[in-house]
């Protein structure tokens, strides 16, 4: 035989053996485009992507059940998803988190943050490192700080149905206060705007006395109200913005005797205030479940991961995102919204019992 032959099929046989040899593309693994419209595509590999979701503190209890959605959507989509954040709420502590998954290199960063503006550097630090960010309360973010903000629903709408609880249950007159977690939390601030305005066109009976900041602490909350009894002793409704400092509210609307005279509507889950709903020191929780939010903002990470356009009406597979709506935040951010506020009384707690 020829040495030229020889060599030719010495070559067809090195070529065969690779090929036998060489991996197999995992059943996860997804061709994306390249965003500036190229030729060349990049391999995903499910496997390897990594969720990491950034709260204002994983101590509270509404975090421990916004975790379960966290962990969940990691298990049923087969990608590393946890949750991380400081112990009790602060912006500066949640931005060296932050600091801290970039240094990671994670896929998809999901934050709920305590200050909008604060976190903002941070946010788009990571988007310029190649990160998908999404934000949950935090629709006032402004544009190229975010991907998506993602809302349970359309928060101003939102606060008017607090309000129209709220001034139900006052008999449309009195004195009533507001309270918010941070006077820089975005969503706090837009329902409690929202419902101060409709208040002052409906219900010219009623009247606002004052806003107060909580820093998403119960004995904050404990104090103030005590305080506004002795101010406003009159007072007949309060409208609560944050799960924590509700707890205190209503504590001291309990010790004082008053829970049949004063209306609280406030932001709230059943396994922080059920004895309190029990009692009548808070009236109505008008709220939603943390963990299918989670849920929902991981699927939008996924999507634009994928490359699939978030687009009106999609179904993000959890309940209250099945018909998603799409709109603007008031400083550019891309915002998507849900429809899965929840109301829970005395007499529905046991349906919503996380």
């Amino acid at each position: 035989m020829k040495k030229s032959s020889i060599l030719v099929l010495l070559v067809m046989l090195t070529v065969t053996i690779l090929a036998a040899c060489s991996p197999k593309a995992a059943e996860t693994t997804t061709e994306v485009e390249e965003p500036a419209g190229g030729e060349e595509t990049t391999e995903i590999n499910d496997a390897d992507l990594v969720f990491a979701s950034v709260v204002k503190s994983i101590g509270d209890t509404w975090f421990k059940r916004y975790e379960q959605g966290v962990v969940k959507f990691g298990e049923d989509y087969g990608v590393t998803s946890f949750m991380e954040g400081p112990s009790t709420p602060d912006s500066a502590a949640q931005v060296a988190v932050i600091e801290d998954l970039i240094a990671q290199d994670v896929d998809v960063l999901i934050n709920v943050p305590y200050g909008v503006p604060e976190n903002e550097a941070a946010q788009k630090k990571a988007m310029d490192a190649g990160i998908i960010v999404i934000g949950h309360e935090a629709e006032s973010a402004t544009e190229g700080t975010l991907n998506y903000d993602l809302e349970a629903f359309d928060n101003c709408a939102y606060g008017e149905e607090v309000m129209k609880e709220l001034a139900t249950r006052m008999g449309e007159e009195g004195q009533y206060a507001q309270f918010v977690g941070s006077l820089t939390n975005a969503t706090h601030n837009i329902w409690t705007e929202c419902a101060k305005a409709y208040q002052e066109e409906h219900y010219p009976n009623m009247e606002f006395v004052g806003k107060y900041e909580s820093k998403e602490n119960a004995e904050n909350g404990y104090t103030m109200m005590k305080d506004i009894l002795k101010t406003y002793p009159d007072i007949k409704g309060i409208e609560s913005s944050d799960s924590v400092e509700i707890q205190g509210i209503g504590r001291a609307i309990e010790e004082a005797g008053l829970q049949d005279s004063i209306a609280v509507v406030g932001t709230c889950i059943v396994s922080d205030v059920g004895a309190l709903i029990q009692s009548g020191a808070i009236d109505l929780s008008m709220t939603w479940d943390p963990a299918d939010t989670a849920y929902a903002a991981s699927v939008v990470g996924y999507k634009i991961l994928h490359g699939e356009e978030i687009t009106e009406g999609m179904d993000l597979g959890v309940a209250g995102f099945e018909s998603i709506h799409l709109a603007t935040g008031q400083n550019g951010v891309p915002v998507i919204y849900g429809n899965a506020w929840i109301k829970i009384t005395v007499d529905t707690m046991d349906q919503y019992n996380f």
